[in-house]
């Protein structure tokens, strides 16, 4: 599976942003698929996952606020971001496994895509 990560930017705190991951290959529809992040100086975190049967789960951070979503006949999963904070800001990877849970460490990864949270 190849992951291309798209959709970043600069936005003001309380701003939304909506992330694009667009997949290869005719298995995607099988894959669990999930978003992480990392800001400087801190480790790889999970933000959002959502299995092959739909099932989603977010962390504690972005719950409420984030939603992820996919399109199978499009081979694509999304990552509707609103209200913004500073501390949101990271660069964010789409990542591809059978199954994705906060804890995993996904086989596949995307390039990241920068998002910025001004104040």
């Amino acid at each position: 599976v190849q992951l291309q990560a798209s959709g970043g930017g600069l936005v003001q705190a309380g701003g939304s942003l909506r992330l694009s991951c667009a997949a290869s290959g005719r298995t995607f529809r099988t894959y669990g698929m999930g978003w992480f992040r990392q800001a400087p100086g801190k480790e790889r975190e999970f933000v959002a996952c959502v299995w092959n049967v739909g099932l989603t789960y977010y962390s504690d951070d972005v719950r409420g606020r984030f939603h992820i979503s996919r399109d199978n006949a499009k081979n694509m999963v999304y990552l509707q971001m609103n209200s913004l904070k500073p501390e949101d800001t990271a660069v964010y990877y789409c990542a591809a496994d059978s199954v994705i849970l906060p804890t995993s460490k996904p086989r596949y990864w995307g390039l990241g895509t920068q998002v910025t949270v001004s104040s």
